[in-house]
């Protein structure tokens, strides 16, 4: 029986290089966020947040034109407008990449404000820059869909970059890591989750050979 053919992620990361080259404001979020935080799921979901003016959207509209691509100018408008999703299509791979607008919450805003600069791995075309969520906004994010879904793969998520944190590994996060702000937050979404938070803190510090 033939091995299941991993996603091409090229669709996804052409957008983040164009989003570099045409200076459109984005963050990466969620579990491909992640990745550059010590999360050692694999993943094929790229979840992005854009704060995009028109020449932006007219920028990627011309990147991305018919008859390949899907990308129509006045569908991005009314998704910003609205608040809603919109997606890039590749019709020649049947690939589609979702941009969630700044616009559909106002739990992005304070994130995508604090956004950083961060190193990603791309299999076959090296490393680049991009602008991230901070970690402790990667991991509310993951606690808030915990809350909503109760999936387990946030839980391990959550522990894997917690882990990392707790050795160490990169003296920079280290820093600057608010995990007061994530006891707030957790706190927020109710006694089950601040419950779980508190245990994942607590088994990731003893792994990391913590107290």
């Amino acid at each position: 029986m033939p091995e299941p053919r991993s996603p091409d992620l090229s669709l996804f990361y052409g957008i983040l290089l164009t989003l570099e080259h045409i200076k459109a404001p984005y963050m990466i979020i969620g579990a491909f966020a992640g990745t550059v935080y010590g999360l050692t799921r694999v993943t094929y979901d790229i979840d992005m947040i854009v704060n995009l003016e028109e020449e932006h959207v007219q920028a990627l509209a011309n990147t991305y034109p018919l008859p390949r691509y899907y990308a129509d100018p006045e569908m991005i408008r009314n998704s910003i407008r609205m608040g809603i999703m919109f997606n890039i299509i590749d019709t020649n791979r049947g690939e589609k990449a979702d941009l969630i607008p700044l616009t559909m919450t106002s739990e992005y805003v304070r994130a995508f404000e604090n956004r950083v600069r961060r190193t990603v791995e791309i299999p076959g075309q090296g490393s680049f820059d991009v602008w991230c969520a901070r970690l402790e906004d990667v991991i509310i994010g993951k606690l808030l869909a915990w809350t909503e879904g109760r999936s387990r793969k946030h839980e391990t998520d959550i522990y894997d970059m917690m882990v990392h944190q707790y050795l160490d590994l990169d003296p920079e996060v280290s820093r600057s890591f608010d995990e007061v702000n994530i006891d707030r937050q957790a706190r927020k979404m109710g006694v089950e989750t601040l419950h779980l938070w508190d245990t994942i803190k607590k088994a990731s510090l003893k792994e990391s050979g913590g107290v």
